[in-house]
């Protein structure tokens, strides 16, 4: 199965964003990927657009039936890294806020899963933008998700996510052998952790990992640092984009290579016999 990561550069133009992910779909489809990975925030990258689009039922309808049609156009299963909902999963509304929600399509187009960011961005970061707040603006969800496809089982993550190794064991002990990363990581925090993180939870749970990140400049305060990547389950690093601004990154997922990771050093069973 060929799976593929898309790089973007979103502003608070929707209809520029939309535009930008379907050229780079195009892209990824052209080197035959059959399931790809959008970034967080694909949609929007800014505060006031995403909390208005969340609540805008007529928009959010318009957007999901786009992202559907993409997926039977193409064939794929599309994952779009996150979107802002104001519905929780047991369909109440949330208030003021929006959910970060992962949406996961497969190719005729059907909504097979979602899941909403847990952990959230609120830290302080030396760049020109500062302050990062995200529970001002997000809602936090509280359930893992794995979603089973025939070529492999997804574990569903987003962005902050990636700090937090005993999230990726959960989903790992929940069957996951492709963790998905949709990520929106700064400038100055990717530079320092982001190549870094994404391959040791590949390597600590013998999986593949699937990283999506925004990449360049949004706005005068807001730079992400791209290099979109896929690492195997022996972290090695199979395709990277090294430049800023929009592109693909697209490598093979292979079955027997996570299973002769895991044969050859049965980290998990060991993790269980430690009582962890």
């Amino acid at each position: 199965m060929r799976i593929a990561a898309v790089q973007m550069v979103s502003t608070a133009d929707l209809k520029a964003n939309l535009r930008q992910a379907e050229t780079m779909l195009e892209q990824a489809t052209a080197q035959g990927a059959e399931l790809v990975l959008l970034p967080e925030n694909f949609a929007l990258l800014e505060s006031s657009a995403m909390l208005a689009l969340a609540h805008s039922e007529q928009q959010q309808q318009e957007v999901y039936a786009e992202l559907s049609a993409w997926a039977r156009r193409y064939g794929i299963y599309l994952i779009a890294g996150s979107f802002p909902v104001a519905q929780r999963p047991d369909g109440s509304m949330v208030e003021h806020r929006v959910r970060a929600r992962c949406l996961v399509f497969d190719p005729q187009g059907t909504l097979l899963s979602s899941y909403d960011k847990i952990h959230l961005f609120d830290v302080d970061v030396a760049d020109a933008h500062g302050r990062y707040r995200e529970s001002d603006l997000i809602e936090a969800g509280d359930q893992l998700v794995v979603v089973n496809l025939p070529e492999c089982t997804l574990g569903l993550s987003i962005c902050y996510d990636l700090r937090f190794p005993e999230m990726y064991q959960r989903l790992r002990a929940m069957g996951a052998d492709l963790l998905l990363m949709p990520a929106a990581f700064t400038y100055t925090t990717g530079q320092a952790h982001w190549e870094c993180l994404n391959r040791a939870r590949a390597v600590e749970n013998q999986c593949y990992l699937l990283a999506a990140n925004q990449g360049g400049q949004h706005n005068p305060s807001r730079r992400t640092w791209g290099h979109s990547m896929i690492v195997d389950p022996w972290g090695r690093l199979l395709a990277e984009k090294s430049e800023d601004g929009p592109g693909v990154v697209v490598a093979e997922l292979q079955p027997d290579l996570i299973s002769r990771c895991r044969a050859e050093m049965p980290v998990l069973a060991h993790r269980e016999k430690a009582g962890f």
